[in-house]
């Protein structure tokens, strides 16, 4: 393939993403200070869970248990990292909100929260897309592409780019739905947020 290819894969992983960074991210710094930190708690995140998989890596064995074992521990390991995300915000909330009683300002309004809460996701679905998608993309600037056995209709590159664009959408939107879960203790969206993202991550895996 061609750089024009390459570039058209991370366009088709991140530029919704993109789309959604400079229409509403970008017009306020605390948002994208979110988005920056979030993005970096998750990138962290997954070098943590590589780091400790890597010691049982490549699994030699064929049954389907042990990946559906490193599936489960590795959402789990990061949705329990989302309630801490969550509970430091909720801290920082407070924080502003005190201060805006102090100086006679209003408190964060409903629309806010949501925009704290879509910086968040969208961090962490960036930090997805960079560690999955960005990192096996370098060959695609190449002359050449590349085909798996499963699908010889498509290149692996846009297999690869539309699997990082679903997930970055899952992320961005499952933080809302997750904040909005714990902020009014509604137990459906906070059990909704982990199983979508277990279900997604044994889609990927039986691709």
């Amino acid at each position: 393939m061609t750089v024009a290819a390459g570039i058209g894969y991370a366009l088709i992983a991140l530029g919704p993403s993109l789309s959604l960074f400079v229409a509403v991210i970008s017009k306020k710094p605390f948002l994208i200070l979110t988005v920056l930190s979030s993005t970096l708690l998750w990138l962290i995140s997954l070098i943590v869970l590589s780091g400790i998989w890597r010691a049982f890596l490549p699994l030699k064995s064929t049954t389907w248990w042990p990946f559906a074992l490193l599936i489960i521990s590795s959402v789990g390991f990061q949705e329990g990292l989302r309630v801490l995300f969550w509970k430091v915000y909720k801290r920082l909330e407070d924080t502003l909100d005190a201060f805006a009683d102090r100086v006679g300002k209003p408190r964060l309004f409903l629309t806010d929260k949501m925009q704290i809460a879509l910086a968040g996701g969208l961090g962490h679905g960036v930090a997805h897309a960079v560690f999955f998608c960005l990192s096996l993309l370098t060959p695609a600037f190449g002359p050449a592409t590349f085909y798996v056995d499963r699908c010889p209709q498509m290149p692996f590159f846009l297999i690869s780019a539309i699997i990082a664009l679903a997930f970055v959408t899952i992320h961005t939107f499952s933080m809302v739905i997750a904040f909005n879960g714990y902020a009014e203790g509604n137990t459906t969206d906070q059990y909704f947020v982990p199983v979508v993202h277990l279900v997604a991550g044994m889609v990927v895996k039986h691709w």
